[in-house]
């Protein structure tokens, strides 16, 4: 009997086109024969590099925990409708108004858009007369 994370994995594979690269997590359920065989099976090649470091999720672990303990804790939603609404606004609010401190007191939004206005500089444009 296959477990609920197989199981998922057998019915993306069958509803959708199977991705080139999965990266999976240094879990039991992920490196399992069952998981492995499938993906193998679908021509999915396993990414599972940075085997054992820690820092490996740290920004995403971050963003959960923040979540978690600003937003999710604080709320008793009557349901699936409330708590999407409450998180989406969390994450707007983390996105676009809270300062990190990792980013110098900047938002990730105008971290983000920094950055690729420094990629992609203003292109002038001059007027001919």
């Amino acid at each position: 009997m296959a477990g609920p994370c197989v199981e998922a994995l057998d019915e993306a594979l069958s509803r959708f086109d199977p991705p080139s690269i999965m990266n999976t997590d240094q879990v039991s359920q992920f490196t399992s024969w069952a998981w492995t065989s499938r993906l193998q099976k679908a021509g999915v090649k396993i990414s599972m590099d940075g085997k054992g470091r820690f820092l490996d999720n740290i920004l995403v672990e971050r963003l959960w925990r923040s979540l978690k303990y600003e937003c999710v804790t604080l709320h008793a939603w009557a349901g699936g409708r409330e708590a999407r609404a409450g998180i989406g606004q969390w994450i707007t609010f983390y996105n676009q108004r809270r300062p990190h401190a990792a980013l110098g007191g900047r938002t990730p939004h105008a971290a983000f858009h920094a950055t690729i206005n420094q990629e992609q500089p203003d292109q002038q444009i001059t007027a001919v007369a």
